[in-house]
């Protein structure tokens, strides 16, 4: 079942980079933003954590909180974190299951190539659980977490 705006946003229970484990759950009355990304200190997926990491503040003072979310395991976590003083849990789903659920793994395009892969996207849920916006394919990751921070204002 597709991602869909004012539905329910599907469960999920992963792991973060101590091994913890982590549910949608555990955040109900907060806004999650809840980012796909493909694989850790690569360039695109560093752009976008540390965006998320210098608007932090700004997203902390909105009730709400980031979680990224990549196949990555536990170690490749921890260290991509500790390197970029990452203040939010990365999540890992190497089976891909919940990346499946939010649309975030599938078909595109790379390099002129169909290929199966991460696809970046966010999902934005709201305190009730719901899915309040999901933004399916983010081009420049560099640019999307600021179009996040502004969405969250804006609804403030």
């Amino acid at each position: 079942m597709p991602i869909e705006e004012g539905r329910k946003a599907p469960a999920f229970t992963l792991t973060d980079a101590s091994g913890a484990k982590v549910s949608l759950k555990d955040f109900a009355g907060q806004h999650v933003i809840l980012y796909f990304y493909p694989k850790d200190d690569t360039p695109g997926c560093t752009k976008e954590a540390c965006g998320f990491r210098d608007s932090w503040k700004k997203i902390q003072k909105l009730n709400a909180v980031v979680l990224g979310v990549s196949p990555d395991r536990e170690e490749s976590h921890a260290r991509f974190a500790k390197k970029y003083k990452l203040p939010f849990p990365l999540l890992c789903d190497p089976e891909k299951k919940v990346m499946e659920k939010y649309g975030a793994w599938g078909e595109k395009m790379m390099y002129g190539k169909k290929v199966t892969g991460v696809i970046r996207s966010t999902t934005w849920i709201d305190p009730s659980g719901k899915v309040k916006k999901h933004w399916k394919k983010v081009p420049k990751a560099a640019d999307h977490p600021a179009k996040v921070l502004e969405a969250l204002e804006a609804s403030a």
